[in-house]
């Protein structure tokens, strides 16, 4: 007979926690969310610690080098898509590795034939103004003028007009050569009342190579907790799977990813173990990979001495994952937390390894983060979350009046990412386990994250602790009725339409 669990399993939004007692130091700014990525020796220190819990799910509709950018700004962490050509998933990686803070490749270039019409089309694709004239039209052709809106006038302008009649020229423009600073940049951008500087490669035919934009300067300053390497460049992770580890890992490592992670639905598999293996064997310890998803104390046993250096948890908890109502295997996002979380905390006491959880699926609400952490997750990986914000790859759309933007899972016919739900059959989706759908839009990254992780260190100093580990130590949590869920929502009183500001 088959093995019954007497206890049914929990979602976060059935549990609260338990406020304790805050002291002087317990204020929000006080709050330390640094957290480890990657599994480390007692004593020692991971050798990649993320500065915000935070990290991308590996999606088509979340996670590209825009988003690994975005999100790394705030001290995160994105793993780009792997359900796309090996050799484009690398040029990603690539992108992000070669991004210098600051320093920006232009993404609206024109050349000078091009008219009015070409411009406004890229202002409304972009979603800014400033336009680069070079020959070729490409973002490193040779600079011959810029375009902002300064430049037209819609009104009294014909649409037909041509880029060269009315951009500014290079020789009216202030531009820097290639080996400027971006501390020198910015002084030239002050010092003559700039909105942006080119920088030019005088040396080989006057190329553009970057733009250096005012904003950003104030960008930068607000970004104190950017996840860098030891090069000064964003952090990027990346998914593979199981499937065509062999040629994707050596293309991934080479593009420069800093820790890679296998995408599977499900990973108390032999397909992770010889993923991990494979990678082991060529590269020993010094390529960083995740594996997952599992559920329980045996699965992340098993992915632990595979060698995994973190792993994920979480089947069927996603908002546009069906697997559960597909093929009737998963657990409550909370229960199964929990779970590997003391098994976490068990093969630490037995190896002195320690090797970091990652909660992936199952948040609704911010507070389901603070949860999340408390249960035992170093980590939490979003979905539908990340996809709302402008950074993520998909359109932005008006459905019914209301701004959203495209969401899919990777199981679905959409992505068709067969390779995630592999289990060493024939190639091709049989039957989909995720949904084609829209989330509501919520605007710019930066702010939506800067809310949510407010909330986050708030509740930690309601709970009397100022970092990560100690919540997870301290924490009280209870479980509640599903009386005391509705008592928790606003209730028994009229709702006024509309939002009154004070």
């Amino acid at each position: 007979m088959a093995y019954i669990y007497p206890e049914p399993s929990h979602t976060f939004s059935e549990y609260l926690l338990i406020p304790g007692y805050t002291s002087p130091d317990c204020i929000p700014d006080n709050v330390s969310l640094k957290t480890p990525l990657v599994k480390y020796r007692k004593g020692e220190k991971s050798s990649i610690e993320l500065s915000i819990p935070l990290v991308s799910a590996i999606m088509q509709s979340v996670s590209d080098d825009r988003m690994a950018i975005a999100l790394a700004r705030e001290g995160g962490i994105s793993f780009i898509y792997g359900s796309q050509p090996i050799k484009d998933q690398a040029a990603m990686v690539a992108r992000v590795k070669s991004y210098k803070a600051g320093f920006i490749e232009s993404d609206s270039n024109l050349t000078p034939d091009a008219t009015l019409a070409d411009v406004l089309a890229l202002v409304r694709k972009n979603g800014h103004n400033t336009v680069a004239v070079t020959d070729d039209g490409s973002a490193h052709g040779k600079l011959l003028g810029i375009v902002t809106g300064r430049d037209y006038r819609v009104s009294r302008m014909s649409t037909d007009l041509r880029v060269s009649e009315f951009m500014t020229p290079l020789e009216k423009l202030i531009t820097a050569p290639a080996n400027t600073t971006l501390k020198t940049a910015n002084d030239i951008i002050w010092e003559h009342k700039l909105n942006s500087l080119p920088i030019v490669d005088e040396e080989n035919g006057g190329r553009l190579l970057y733009f250096v934009f005012r904003k950003d300067y104030a960008e930068h300053k607000e970004n104190p907790l950017e996840l860098l390497d030891e090069r000064k460049r964003f952090m990027v992770g990346a998914g593979i799977n199981t499937r065509d580890y062999k040629e994707r890992v050596p293309a991934l490592v080479d593009a420069g990813a800093d820790v890679l992670c296998i995408d599977a639905s499900e990973g108390y598999t032999c397909w992770q173990k010889f993923t991990l293996d494979f990678i082991r064997e060529k590269y020993g310890d010094s390529v960083k990979v995740g594996a997952g998803n599992v559920v329980d104390r045996e699965g992340f046993r098993f992915l632990a001495e595979c060698g995994a250096d973190f792993v994920k948890v979480g089947i069927g908890g996603g908002s546009i994952c069906i697997t559960r109502e597909q093929k009737g295997i998963g657990r409550g996002q909370a229960t199964a937390l929990i779970e590997v979380a003391k098994a976490r905390d068990e093969y630490f006491e037995e190896s002195g390894v320690y090797i970091p959880v990652c909660s992936d699926g199952g948040i609704v609400h911010d507070y389901h983060m603070t949860l999340a952490l408390a249960m035992g997750a170093d980590f939490i990986m979003l979905g539908r979350y990340f996809a709302r914000f402008d950074e993520s790859p998909t359109n932005k759309l008006v459905i019914n009046g209301q701004y959203v933007k495209e969401y899919w899972g990777e199981g679905s016919n959409r992505a068709r990412n067969w390779q995630r739900y592999d289990l060493g059959a024939g190639e091709g989706l049989s039957f989909e386990e995720g949904v084609d759908s829209y989330v509501s839009y919520a605007g710019p990254l930066h702010d939506n994250v800067a809310k949510s992780l407010y909330k986050v260190r708030s509740t930690m100093c309601n709970v009397g602790v100022t970092n990560i580990p100690d919540l997870q130590k301290r924490s009280r949590i209870t479980l509640v009725s599903a009386t005391s869920i509705v008592e928790g929502g606003s209730h028994d009183v009229i709702l006024k339409t509309g939002n009154i500001k004070i």
